[in-house]
């Protein structure tokens, strides 16, 4: 393009009449402008790809830091689903027993079971990294919406449901430690000061038994968010790979 440029602008300045040299500046002055317009042209496709190998770059880390935030919340959950569950069965062991001197023994322990709470945060900083940034960055579409699903919706419910369960220990829970029970710590022990306050429909058993529906709830959720998170985690894999 430039040598032609150059012979037409030698062709131009040579020429023998006026209108020939008019003719060959407008012809020289087009192939100008068609290369600076090709100059910019190149330029955007450049900037272009640039900011296609960023973007790729940048979902492939922001995926990779979500995987490690939905590794690290599963662990989190997997123990709270398994104090739920010691909870839930201890509380059926304590309503169903016929307090024998053995189960006297155990008591303390079940009702430590029951008497307790969890707290869970799920690590969202590189899923509010993405969201602020566009999810749309998620190039895979199945992907961006179960993910999103997950953080906006379904942990928000997993979080309330542990949350249902310390809202019982502080309104209910705390009361019954400090008037029935002379020794406590927390996870380890509850010691009654007398069994009887567990023999029919007490003050006690009723909260056992509402405290257990909200351990179920909470359960079953979890196992809900678990199954969301390995889902995520095996789309998660494929698309990395």
């Amino acid at each position: 393009m430039i040598n032609f440029l150059r012979k037409v602008r030698h062709k131009t300045i040579s020429g023998n009449t006026s209108t020939d040299r008019i003719s060959r500046y407008l012809l020289y002055a087009i192939g100008e402008i068609a290369l600076v317009v090709l100059g910019i042209l190149i330029a955007l496709s450049i900037n272009t790809w640039n900011e296609e190998r960023k973007n790729q770059a940048f979902e492939k880390d922001i995926l990779q830091q979500i995987r490690a935030n939905l590794i690290r919340d599963k662990l989190a959950l997997i123990d709270i689903q398994i104090n739920f569950e010691d909870a839930m069965n201890s509380t059926d062991k304590i309503l169903n027993t016929q307090w024998t001197p053995q189960e006297n023994d155990s008591l303390q322990y079940w009702m430590a079971d029951i008497v307790r709470f969890d707290r869970f945060q799920p690590l969202t900083n590189a899923y509010e990294v993405i969201k602020s940034k566009g999810l749309d960055l998620i190039t895979n579409k199945q992907l961006r919406f179960i993910i999103g699903a997950y953080y906006d919706d379904e942990i928000k419910s997993v979080m309330k449901s542990i949350e249902d369960v310390e809202l019982t220990f502080k309104e209910d829970w705390i009361n019954i430690i400090r008037r029935e029970t002379k020794d406590f710590k927390f996870g380890k022990y509850a010691v009654l000061r007398n069994i009887d306050v567990l023999k029919g429909d007490t003050e006690i058993t009723n909260i056992l038994r509402t405290n257990k529906d909200n351990f179920d709830s909470g359960n079953l959720r979890i196992k809900k968010g678990i199954r969301s998170i390995d889902r995520i985690i095996s789309l998660l894999g494929e698309e990395l790979r």
